[in-house]
């Protein structure tokens, strides 16, 4: 990462707090730039120390954590957001992860599972600042890294279809196909449609369309059903907010849990831009 990582702590034990932030500072984890009792906090003073992460105390008095966490996201707050509770009601839980948490740890604190939810906070932080990096590249059609071949494209891509489930969807292969072509051809996905992408590549660009949109709904469904399983899982904290938006991953988990009567409405273009981008950061 470009910085340290900047930690906030909303929690209503101040012993909890010097706890957290010793063992943040002496594990060399990043910096508290910042720490609150009682509530939790005003919002607008967080979100202006612009934290990376914030972890945020569930039952704390005058507003809960998920309140809190509501707040910060209403004011634009884009921060990584760890739940600490001794809750451990799954309709609490949900309320988090609804309200816009990235992560749930129960109390008392297990030290190695911090350690390891931070290390994955700062690897999906760096995913996404090299992701936005390579976006510009790719919306500029330059050429700012040497490109690996078709062969190793293939490869790299056809691992992360196979990491979410897609692997054995019609419409992955035209995923594939319409990466190398892109990446070949170095179209621009920002002046082009997938449609006009597609006519490119089939006699028939609307059933490519169509089938490449019912492999990326199949991909979506299956991390949504990794992260109610597990939102450790690897895949799940690596593609869950890359390959789509997290607001569409949660909807698929709130339609899968009887929730809602909709879930995520994923879009080829972001899907291809980002499958690409991975694969081109992917050692």
């Amino acid at each position: 990462m470009e910085r340290e990582l900047r930690i906030y702590i909303a929690e209503d034990d101040i012993g909890v707090i010097d706890t957290l932030r010793d063992f943040i500072e002496d594990q060399g984890l990043g910096e508290v730039v910042g720490s609150s009792e009682d509530d939790g906090g005003d919002a607008l003073q967080i979100v202006a120390l612009q934290p990376d992460l914030i972890l945020i105390d569930f039952l704390m008095p005058g507003q809960d954590g998920a309140e809190l966490v509501r707040r910060l996201r209403e004011k634009g707050c884009r921060a990584k957001c760890i739940m600490l509770s001794q809750v451990t009601q799954k309709d609490m839980i949900a309320k988090a992860y609804d309200a816009g948490i990235d992560f749930f740890l129960n109390k008392p604190i297990n030290i190695v599972e911090l350690r390891a939810v931070i290390g994955t906070v700062v690897r999906q932080l760096e995913n996404e600042r090299t992701i936005e990096a390579l976006r510009r590249v790719l919306f500029s059609g330059q050429q700012a890294v040497p490109q690996d071949t078709d062969e190793e494209s293939r490869r790299k891509i056809n691992n992360i279809l196979a990491s979410v489930g897609m692997a054995g969807e019609k419409g992955s292969a035209d995923i594939l196909n319409l990466c190398l072509f892109v990446k070949r051809e170095q179209k621009s996905l920002q002046q082009e449609s997938i449609r006009e992408l597609c006519s490119e590549l089939s006699d028939n660009p609307k059933s490519m369309e169509q089938r490449m949109r019912r492999a990326i709904a199949v991909g979506l469904t299956n991390l949504a059903h990794l992260g109610l399983e597990d939102f450790l899982n690897e895949s799940f904290t690596r593609y869950g907010s890359t390959l789509f938006r997290f607001e569409e991953v949660r909807a698929e988990m709130d339609l899968i849990r009887g929730k809602k009567d909709y879930g995520g409405k994923p879009s080829i273009k972001k899907f291809i831009e980002s499958l690409m981008q991975l694969a081109e950061q992917d050692s």
